[in-house]
C-alpha cells in the first residue's frame, strides 16, 4: 500500500501532537490549535474549514451541558438528593456504595468535575464518620464519577465526540441512552468492586478519626510580636511547647533571610517569623499559646499591636477573629468599601479551599493576585501533596490540587472561590441553596434530556434551549454563563475535529488501522477491538480524554472498515476506553482534584486503578460483542 505525502504529513502532525500531549509542557488546547494550523499550512485542511469545529454539534452540546451542570451545582438541586440517598449510620461498604452510586448517577447527567465538586465535602465528612483516611473515600468517589460518565450521551465529552463520528460515516448519531447498555454494566461492576474491595487498596496517607478535615499539614508563617511570651526563648523550648499539638517549626525568617532547619539553641526575638507546619485545626491553638501573629493576617498599616486570638465563645478551633488590643474586631475588607449598613464587628473565619484544574490561580502567587486589595482576604497557609516550599508563602506559585487556608469574611472568600475556580472543603456556606431555583434547574435539565432522548430535537438544540431557559429564569445568571464553560476543552474539541477529518480524508486513519490489523490483530476482529480499547485506555491515562477520543475515533472507524465489520462496537470501545483514566492524577480532572485533599502521590493511583481497568476490560469486551455485534 503506497503512502502519500499527505498521509505522512497528517501522521507526523498526529504523532507530534500526541507527544506534546504526553509531555504536558503546553496546555492541551494550545497543542490542538497548533496541530490544526499545521494541517492548514500543509494543505490537509482547507482554510475555509479550519474553524468549522466551533459549530460542530458535539462542541455546542458540551458547552451547553457545562452551563446546565453549573445551574444544578449552584442552585442546591443535589443537596436534597444527597440527604435522601446517603445513609446516616450504615457501615463502610454500604455507605461507600451509596456515595459512589450517587456520584455515578449525577455524572451521567452533569459534568463529572461538577458532580465531584459537589460531593467532595460529603466524602470528607463520610471519611471522618467511618474513621477512614480522606483519600480512601475521595479516590473511590473520583473513580465512581468517571465511571458514571460513560452511561449517557452527555455524561462525558468523549461520548459526544464518538456520537459525532458515527454521523460522519453515514449512520445516525448515537442517542441519549445508546451508551447505557454497556456503560451501565461497566459502571455498575466498577462501583461495586470499588465500594466492596477497591477502597482497601488506596493508601491511607492521613490518620483517621481526627477532628475536622484531614487535608494534610499546612505550612504557615507567624511573627513574634512585641511583648510576646516567646520573645527571648530558644527554638527548642518552643518546639517542646508544640509537641502536644503535633505542630513543628521547620524554618525561621530573620531580616528577610530564611533559615532552613535553624538550631534549637537559637534565641528568638521580636520580629522573627517562624515557619510552622501544622494541621489547620491546630493553628489557632499554636498562635494563642505562643502569642504569635499570622504574618499575612493584617494589612500593611494596621496596628502593630493586633494579633490573632482564639474566640473563647467558640468551640471550633478552626474559627478565629482578628482583634486589636482593645478587644474590638478589625475589619478585613478593602479600605475603599464604605457600607453604612455593615455591622461594627465583622467576623473573620478560616476556610479551606482546593484549587481546581484550570483555575486562573495556577502559576500565580498571593502577591500577584492582590488578595487584600481585591477581596479583603488573606492566604494564611498552603498544603501541597506533602511537599515543602523553599520560598516565602506570599511568593509561592499556586497549582491545581493545592489546599489553601484562607482568612476573611465568609462572603468575600466565597466570591474569591467563585471567581477563581476553587472548591470549599471545611465549610459549604459559599453556596446558598434555593428551593425554587433547585426545582427550576432540575426541570430544565429533565426537559433538555427528554427532548434529546426521545428524538424531539437534536441534542445540541435541546440543550441550547435549556441554556436559554436557564438564563431567562435566572438559575444561571447571564453574567455566569461564559464562566461556567470550560473554554480550553471547547477549543481543544473544535480544533481537533478538523484534524480528525483530515485523518479520514487523506487516508491517514486507514493507514494506522492497517498497521494495527496487519501487525497486531492479524485480521482478527475481536483482537482488534481489544487493542483499540487498550490503546484508548492507555492514552487516556496520559492525556486529555476528549483529545484521546478525537484521535482514536478515525482509527477505530478505519480498523472496522478494514475488517469489513460495522464501526459501532469499535466506536463504543473508544468511548469506554476514554472514560477509564485511573492510573495517573493527570488523566482526568477529578484525579487531579483529589491530589491535595487525599495527600496522594503520583504513584498511588495505580494500586486501585490497575485492577479497576482490568475489570473494565473483562466486563466491557463481552458486553460490546453482545450489544454491538461485529
Amino acid at each position: 500500500m503506497a503512502v502519500t505525502s499527505e498521509q505522512m504529513l497528517v501522521v507526523g502532525i498526529l504523532a507530534a501532537s500526541v507527544g506534546m500531549f504526553l509531555w504536558g509542557r503546553w496546555r492541551h488546547d494550545m497543542v490542538a490549535v497548533g496541530a490544526l494550523l499545521a494541517c492548514v499550512v500543509g494543505g490537509a485542511v482547507l482554510p475555509a474549514e479550519a474553524f468549522s469545529g466551533f459549530g460542530h454539534p458535539a462542541v455546542i452540546t458540551v458547552a451547553c451541558v457545562l452551563v446546565l451542570s453549573h445551574g444544578l451545582q449552584t442552585s442546591g438541586a443535589v443537596d436534597g438528593l444527597v440527604r435522601l440517598v446517603l445513609p446516616a449510620r450504615a457501615g463502610r461498604v454500604t455507605s461507600l456504595l451509596a456515595l459512589l452510586g450517587l456520584g455515578a448517577l449525577l455524572s451521567g447527567f452533569m459534568n463529572n468535575v461538577g458532580a465531584m465538586a459537589l460531593l467532595m465535602p460529603v466524602a470528607i465528612q463520610l471519611a471522618r464518620r467511618l474513621e477512614l483516611a480522606p483519600g480512601q473515600v475521595l479516590m473511590p468517589l473520583a473513580f465512581g464519577t468517571i465511571l458514571g460518565g460513560m452511561t449517557t450521551l452527555i455524561g462525558t465529552p468523549p461520548n459526544m465526540i464518538v456520537s459525532g463520528f458515527r454521523a460522519q460515516v453515514g449512520e445516525a448519531s448515537f442517542g441519549m441512552f445508546d451508551f447505557a447498555p454497556v456503560g451501565l454494566g461497566v459502571a455498575s461492576a466498577g462501583v461495586v468492586f470499588v465500594a466492596w474491595v477497591g477502597w482497601r487498596l488506596v493508601p491511607a496517607r492521613r490518620q483517621t478519626g481526627m477532628e475536622g478535615f484531614d487535608s494534610g499539614a499546612y505550612l504557615t508563617e507567624a511573627r513574634l510580636i512585641d511583648g510576646s511570651s516567646s520573645d527571648g526563648k530558644t527554638l527548642g523550648a518552643l518546639e517542646c511547647a508544640l509537641d502536644a499539638s503535633g505542630a513543628q517549626i521547620v524554618g525561621l525568617v530573620r531580616n528577610d533571610t530564611r533559615i532552613v532547619a535553624p538550631s534549637p539553641s537559637r534565641r528568638l526575638r521580636a520580629g522573627d517569623i517562624l515557619v510552622i507546619e501544622a494541621e489547620a485545626e491546630a493553628l489557632a491553638g499554636v498562635l494563642s499559646s505562643l502569642q504569635l501573629k499570622l504574618e499575612e493576617s493584617v494589612r500593611p498599616g494596621s496596628s502593630a499591636e493586633s494579633a490573632i486570638q482564639v474566640d473563647g465563645n467558640r468551640s471550633d478551633p478552626a474559627s478565629a477573629r482578628v482583634e486589636d488590643s482593645s478587644g474590638q474586631a478589625l475589619e478585613d475588607a478593602p479600605a475603599d468599601q464604605d457600607d453604612p449598613t455593615r455591622p461594627e464587628l465583622t467576623e473573620v473565619v478560616l476556610m479551606e479551599l482546593v484549587v481546581l484544574p484550570g483555575s486562573s490561580l495556577s502559576g500565580r502567587s498571593a502577591s500577584d493576585i492582590l488578595l487584600r486589595t481585591r477581596y479583603g482576604i488573606n492566604l494564611l497557609a498552603l498544603s501541597r501533596q506533602g511537599r515543602r516550599s523553599t520560598t516565602r508563602l506570599r511568593d509561592t506559585r499556586l497549582a491545581s490540587g493545592d489546599l489553601l487556608l484562607m482568612q476573611g469574611p465568609a462572603d468575600a472568600i466565597g466570591q474569591f472561590a467563585s471567581d477563581n475556580a476553587c472548591v470549599p472543603l471545611a465549610e459549604r456556606e459559599l453556596r446558598i441553596p434555593s428551593l425554587r431555583k433547585a426545582w427550576t434547574a432540575s426541570i430544565i435539565m429533565v426537559l433538555a434530556v427528554g427532548g434529546a432522548a426521545f428524538g424531539l430535537l437534536p441534542a445540541s438544540i435541546s440543550f441550547a434551549m435549556g441554556v436559554l431557559a436557564s438564563m431567562v429564569l435566572r438559575t444561571v445568571p447571564a453574567r455566569a454563563v461564559y464562566g461556567a464553560i470550560d473554554w480550553p476543552v471547547i477549543v481543544l474539541l473544535a480544533a481537533l475535529i478538523p484534524v480528525a477529518g483530515a485523518m479520514a480524508s487523506t487516508g491517514a486513519a486507514d493507514l494506522i488501522a492497517r498497521v494495527i490489523l496487519d501487525h497486531l490483530a492479524q485480521g482478527h476482529a475481536v483482537t482488534a477491538l481489544v487493542l483499540i480499547l487498550l490503546v484508548t485506555m492507555f492514552l487516556s491515562d496520559l492525556m486529555n480524554n476528549a483529545a484521546t477520543a478525537a484521535v482514536m475515533c478515525p482509527i477505530a472507524i478505519g480498523t472496522a472498515s478494514g475488517l469489513g465489520v460495522g464501526p459501532d462496537a469499535f466506536l463504543m470501545a473508544v468511548a469506554i476506553g476514554a472514560s477509564c483514566a485511573f492510573l495517573t492524577p493527570i488523566g482526568h480532572q477529578n484525579n487531579t482534584l483529589i491530589l491535595g485533599p487525599g495527600g496522594f502521590r503520583f504513584g498511588d493511583y495505580w494500586r486501585l486503578g490497575l485492577p479497576l481497568e482490568l475489570l473494565v476490560v473483562l466486563v466491557s469486551v463481552p458486553m460490546l460483542l453482545l450489544v454491538w455485534p461485529l
